[in-house]
């Protein structure tokens, strides 16, 4: 299974060079809720990349701590076209945190399916299948009936 996570909610970044846009308290809120309601779901997750734009780094951090996962930063999901099933190989159940239209593109791609991730979203791809896609407001729920997590 490869989970995407689109990074949460960042600052507009007036000034700041858009690889340094930061979370905003909303956008922390997010990740943490993302991370808790993964944990709450079960998931099995064995690795977690990550773009190194702070934005992303930082959600995959936050995410990660509920998974008890270290996160590795990765040019290939600093922005633009990748290939989810070769990032992942070999690797177990994955966790890719990254961004739009990134994320919808390649899971375009590989199964056929069109959305836009919204920002803190989640969505898992099994192969060719698209398991899971919830919004930030639905892991915020699940995640909330995991707060002792």
């Amino acid at each position: 299974m490869i989970y995407l996570l689109r990074h949460g909610t960042a600052e507009d970044g007036e000034g700041k060079d858009d690889a340094d846009r930061e979370l905003t308290g909303k956008g922390r809120d997010q990740s943490v809720a993302a991370g808790r309601a993964m944990k709450a779901l079960g998931f099995e997750i064995g690795a977690c990349l990550s773009s190194p734009k702070v934005r992303a780094a930082d959600t995959a951090r936050l995410a990660c701590e509920a998974l008890e996962l270290e996160v590795e930063l990765t040019e290939d999901l600093r922005g633009g076209p990748f290939d989810p099933l070769a990032l992942a190989s070999g690797r177990g159940d994955v966790l890719l945190v990254g961004h739009e239209p990134d994320f919808s593109n390649a899971v375009a791609r590989v199964t056929g399916s069109q959305f836009k991730l919204k920002k803190g979203g989640l969505v898992a791809i099994d192969g060719w299948l698209v398991h899971l896609l919830l919004r930030p407001a639905e892991l915020r729920a699940i995640a909330g009936g995991a707060a002792a997590i």
